[in-house]
């Protein structure tokens, strides 16, 4: 079976995209929560690090989303693989 062109270039972008957004996912779990640890004072009766590790990364996540929605129903009309409604 022959690729296309266009076809080749939609999924160079997919995979692009979703590995940018996996790094961003890995750095917020990973990396920011595993040095939050060093914010040692309290916020709203709760350690620092405990908000930053679960209510900022939940944040940061709707946001990753919400943004993959986006630029893939954009994406899927720039290539005319866009469902129609």
């Amino acid at each position: 079976m022959q690729v296309s062109e266009n076809h080749q270039r939609y999924w160079q972008k997919n995979l692009r995209i979703t590995a940018i957004l996996l790094a961003i996912w890995f750095f917020v779990t990973y990396v920011i929560g595993f040095f939050a640890r060093d914010l040692d004072f309290t916020f709203f009766g709760w350690p620092f690090s405990f908000w930053v590790a679960s209510q900022g990364s939940l944040v940061v996540y709707v946001a990753i989303i919400w943004y993959y929605a986006r630029y893939m129903n954009k994406l899927d009309q720039e290539h005319g693989v866009a469902e129609e409604e």
